[in-house]
């Protein structure tokens, strides 16, 4: 892509309003790049990570959606924000449409046993660890079936210096009620002839990521003691 062309974009509204809150960014590098891949690359954007991702890609709720080969064409030597717009090689993101990331509302009862969070938080390998996706998938069942849960909430604020930018980032807008879109295909097809359907679709994001998120999920609407597989628990803890 020719530098300085605009970048037309599909974007979460509360991510255009954190773009639009951030400060311009200073001479040098620009912002830091966490992570780059063939389909998605995520950004530093002062504390919070933000993503860049084709349409063939999963998409997170804290993620810009560029059209398709875009990032592919993209170096990103130089991405930075300025006026409340983020740059990438400098061409302007610019908004095509708005997408919804809101977790759906069902008719269903969440509960069961609280989660450990300081022994979920930050366990596993990958970009997202296995133990941060469980605790998405079971914090975006509570607000799908609007149970709240403030004591496993602040838990997991307090806990969130202990795992990555990306995951951290992600488990806030799990908090927030906010989730992929395979997610919220599958809460809405919960107990109907399409779940099977979307529970595979889900399953098939990311190497753990999908199948970590159903678990979760399931667990706080079966009201089962969300757990991480025996090799991933911390030393002495219960199954």
């Amino acid at each position: 892509m020719s530098p300085r062309r605009p970048v037309p974009v599909s974007a979460p509204p509360r991510v255009l309003a954190l773009l639009r809150a951030t400060p311009d960014t200073p001479a040098g590098p620009g912002l830091t790049v966490l992570h780059r891949g063939s389909l998605a690359a995520y950004v530093d954007l002062g504390g919070w990570a933000l993503g860049l991702v084709d349409p063939a890609a999963s998409r997170p709720p804290t993620a810009l959606v560029l059209g398709p080969g875009v990032l592919a064409g993209l170096a990103l030597d130089d991405v930075r924000v300025q006026g409340g717009r983020l740059l990438l090689d400098g061409g302007p993101v610019v908004p095509g449409r708005l997408h919804d990331t809101t977790v759906p509302r069902i008719a269903a009862r969440a509960g069961g046993p609280a989660p450990d969070v300081p022994g979920l938080v930050g366990r596993g390998g990958g970009l997202t660890p296995e133990g941060d996706d469980l605790l998405c998938g079971w914090l975006a069942a509570h607000r799908a079936t609007a149970t709240p849960t403030p004591r496993t909430d602040a838990s997991v604020r307090a806990h969130l210096h202990r795992t990555s930018l990306l995951s951290a980032t992600l488990l806030e807008a799990a908090l927030l009620g906010e989730v992929l879109p395979e997610l919220a295909d599958w809460l809405r097809a919960r107990g109907g002839p399409d779940e099977a359907r979307r529970a595979a679709a889900l399953t098939a994001v990311g190497h753990t990521s999908g199948v970590a998120l159903l678990r979760g999920a399931a667990c706080a609407l079966e009201r089962l003691p969300p757990t991480l597989p025996p090799t991933l628990r911390p030393e002495g803890a219960a199954a």
